[in-house]
């Protein structure tokens, strides 16, 4: 239930070509650490550029977020995604939520997220395959630095895929 299918550095290592052969084309995708460096609303140019593109790519996109601070809509409507704030990951609802809001079913949806006890787990929850990435900045809530520490252990040794 914590073991990703695919663990990158970064949203931009995603093989989005291996993924639309899979037949995914919905992404529901982490906010925190996986687009954003945490409680930033400053969006990295090329994670940008890269969520602009995924329309052209024949991907629909959604962010599925535990946060629901202003800055989250912010980037939802800069990137162009839908959104699904106060997610509880990994309790399942808001996955479902966003499935209903995407028209995907759980077979064309992967969750991308930088963190094991709620993104991976709750993609696994509801079963969909995941992609772990690794978090953008070091800064955090003070219980995510506590399973960080733990997610190191279970990953053991594991390193992201270029």
């Amino acid at each position: 239930m914590l073991n990703p299918d695919l663990y990158h550095r970064s949203v931009l290592d995603i093989d989005l070509a291996a993924l639309a052969a899979q037949g995914i084309d919905t992404l529901l995708i982490d906010l925190d650490n996986t687009l954003v460096p945490r409680d930033s609303a400053e969006i990295p140019a090329e994670v940008k550029a890269w969520a602009l593109a995924l329309p052209a790519a024949g991907f629909s996109a959604c962010i599925v977020s535990n946060n629901w601070h202003e800055r989250v809509c912010k980037v939802a409507e800069e990137l162009g995604m839908e959104l699904v704030a106060k997610a509880v990951k990994p309790l399942p609802f808001a996955f479902y939520a966003a499935f209903r809001r995407m028209g995907c079913s759980r077979a064309s949806a992967v969750i991308i997220g930088d963190q094991l006890f709620t993104d991976v787990l709750g993609g696994k929850l509801v079963g969909i395959k995941t992609i772990l990435i690794a978090p953008i900045s070091s800064a955090d809530l003070p219980h995510t630095l506590f399973l960080r520490k733990v997610e190191r252990v279970l990953l053991a040794g594991r390193t992201p895929l270029p």
